[in-house]
Formats: structure tokens, sequence, C-alpha cells
């Protein structure tokens, strides 16, 4: 048993860093949505421009919407937020809260006397 101690003990720690990753300041693969969405407006920007003869002006302004919106949601509803944030919160604003300990917001149901 050259080299080798038996009285040693291998145990995992799970002491790697767990993260997913930066680029560009974005967590994870939140770059993919925004790098997607640049390209779409930039294609829309060159068909209305070049193709349609929209004015430049118009044609960046429209074209502006599909990343402008994109960066948005990242950077308010997905960066630095827990994982399912951003769905928590759309529910809640769709159905309102769904369980509430206040009492005068809730029926109160009596048991029929037999």
């Amino acid at each position: 048993m050259s080299g080798t101690h038996p009285h040693l003990r291998l145990t995992d720690t799970n002491a790697a860093d767990d993260s997913g990753g930066s680029v560009w300041g974005l967590d994870g693969n939140l770059f993919l949505p925004v790098v997607a969405s640049a390209t779409l407006s930039i294609g829309v920007l060159l068909v209305l421009f070049a193709a349609f003869h929209v004015n430049w002006l118009a044609s960046a302004l429209i074209a502006a919407v599909p990343f402008s919106g994109t960066l948005a949601y990242v950077l308010l509803l997905k960066q630095s937020k827990p994982p399912g944030y951003d769905l928590d919160l759309f529910d809640l604003w769709i159905n309102g809260r769904g369980f509430s300990l206040v009492q005068r917001g809730q029926t109160l149901h009596r048991r029929p006397l037999s």
C-alpha cells in the first residue's frame, strides 16, 4: 500500500460554487432572451427601414419595443429574484390573494342544526 493511507476518509463537503455564472451582469442564462430580442429588434429595424422605407426614427422606435420589453422583464422580474417570482407576481395580479387571515373578507359558514 505505498502512497495510500487506509485510515483517511474522503467526505463530500459540497464546497463547490453553485453559481450559474454571469454574462454582462445578468445571472445564469438571462442574457439569452436579451440577445434574442436584440437580434429580433435589429431584424425589424432593417425590414421597416430598408424594405418598407419607413422613416428611420419611426423604425427605430418600433424596433426598440421587443428589446426594451425583454430587458425590462429580465431586470425587473428575473434578475436577483427567487425562482418563480415572476409567475407568482402574475398570478397575484390576475387572481388576487387566494388566502387571507383577515376575517371581514371571508364568509362564515355555520353547520346546520339537526
